[in-house]
């Protein structure tokens, strides 16, 4: 699943701008000239531009988002289209929000407080800096911090409707993955990859193909012409990440659907695909860098535990004084550690093994133990520690360096699988979402000409 972004100006791109009490219906064509979108509204500071389902866009909305795109692209502004075309792609991009959203709360999915603050804390601690520093270069850029909230909850909405709808829909099963890793197709590696993506319509006939097929070779001709990639991908595609340059990241080849795949490997960095067919419209790839994998070596830790629980009779000072009690006798040499465990530890899957880990890497245990680790000797049992199970002592075995390349090379393949369908089966959402929805563009010059949902919404089924 992906993670909460690192603050940018592009964050704000979805930013909600605080709402008008008195925002008025936009009428038909309005000169331009109206803030960044060029939209005036007559008699009004703020009116609206679009409406969702239930939900309204509105021109102050607009206006920030398109001024947060055009900052983020300050130092290269001649990658960013024309702007009522730049003005449309943003509108396309808070209305697929606002979709999302509306269907996480119809799906009674919710985020906290807490949710949010942990974000938020994620977000200035990967900028280095305080949750205090952040929203001051949040409220620096001209945003309200209540509206930067609003998005990372937004942003987790939309990323637990999406565990939601893939959640029962993406099992991977062994013969899945071992027919990947033994198919003649199965390529190993990773790709950077950025990509134009051009949609049909759900239900979308030969014309709407051929249309949108046109579009595609217009992007195409565009790239050979010179057009950079990525200002291509901000002008042309329809993918939700298009104002990113439609970069997808790194990706491992076998997460990259076979057709796909296929033409990518025959492409040199750079260079790009021509528009490729698939089942929601036309694709172009371009190959941005490759890496190999390299055989996986790690350090596995053989150990073993007591656990003392805290419970409704032993308090956490007498557990506390029972872990520093077999601390004791194990360092006096007056206890076995094997009898001490079958005796006291309430872990239920070490105590009758003696308390016996086994082999694992660093990580598997949580942190408390992987902490611990580091400053253990072989054979040497540490201080009592305390974990949120409980009190733990423990003695580490030994170590060894582990060949874990198959193994990862299987979790991957199963992992890519999933996450092929995981994307597609969300994908299919959206659009069908989409489709279904009503959304009302009141500006005429904000409606894709190629866009027949834009042009001619449908009112919501019941």
């Amino acid at each position: 699943m992906k993670q909460i972004l690192v603050y940018s100006v592009l964050a704000a791109a979805l930013l909600a701008a605080v709402p008008s009490a008195h925002a008025q219906m936009l009428p038909q064509a309005q000169p331009a000239g109206g803030g960044a979108s060029g939209i005036a509204c007559p008699q009004a500071l703020d009116c609206i531009v679009a409406v969702v389902e239930e939900d309204t866009i509105l021109k102050s909305e607009l206006d920030a988002a398109i001024q947060a795109v055009t900052k983020q692209y300050a130092q290269n502004p001649g990658q960013l289209p024309p702007p009522n075309i730049l003005a449309r792609q943003v509108l396309d991009r808070l209305i697929l929000m606002k979709l999302q959203v509306q269907k996480a709360n119809d799906q009674n999915i919710h985020v906290t407080d807490q949710d949010i603050d942990q974000a938020v804390a994620n977000v200035a601690q990967q900028n280095k800096m305080s949750t205090d520093q952040l929203q001051g270069a949040v409220t620096q850029d001209g945003m309200t911090w209540a509206g930067f909230r609003q998005q990372i909850s937004d942003q987790l909405l939309t990323q637990k409707l999406h565990e939601s709808v893939v959640r029962d829909q993406v099992t991977v099963t062994d013969a899945e993955v071992n027919n990947l890793l033994a198919s003649p197709t199965y390529k190993a590696g990773e790709v950077h990859l950025a990509h134009i993506q051009i949609s049909t319509p759900a239900e979308g006939g030969a014309a709407d193909i051929a249309q949108a097929q046109a579009k595609a070779e217009k992007a195409i001709a565009d790239i050979k012409a010179g057009k950079d990639f990525n200002a291509a991908a901000i002008q042309y595609s329809d993918a939700p990440d298009a104002l990113d340059g439609g970069d997808l990241g790194w990706r491992r080849l076998d997460e990259v659907p076979p057709a796909f795949a296929d033409a990518v490997s025959s492409l040199k960095p750079g260079e790009s695909t021509p528009a490729l067919r698939g089942p929601t419209g036309f694709h172009i790839l371009k190959l941005v860098e490759t890496r190999q994998p390299g055989r996986q070596v790690v350090t596995e830790y053989h150990a073993r535990q007591i656990l003392i629980k805290p419970s409704e009779i032993v308090t956490p000072e007498q557990a506390e004084k029972k872990a520093q009690d077999i601390y004791t006798q194990l360092t006096e040499k007056k206890g076995d550690f094997t009898k001490l465990a079958k005796d006291d530890s309430k872990d239920n899957t070490t105590a009758n093994a003696g308390g016996d880990m086994g082999w694992f890497q660093k990580d598997a245990w949580g942190q408390a133990i992987s902490t611990q680790l580091d400053g253990l000797k072989d054979n040497e049992v540490s201080k009592p520690f305390q974990t949120d199970a409980g009190w733990i002592v423990m003695q580490l075995l030994g170590t060894r360096q582990s060949d874990v390349t198959d193994e990862s090379q299987r979790n991957q393949a199963r992992q890519a699988i999933g996450n092929r369908k995981a994307d597609q089966a969300y994908e299919d959402f959206l659009r069908q979402s989409r489709s279904e929805a009503y959304v009302d563009i009141r500006v005429p010059e904000l409606k894709d000409p190629d866009d027949k949902q834009a042009s001619a919404p449908t009112p919501a089924s019941n």
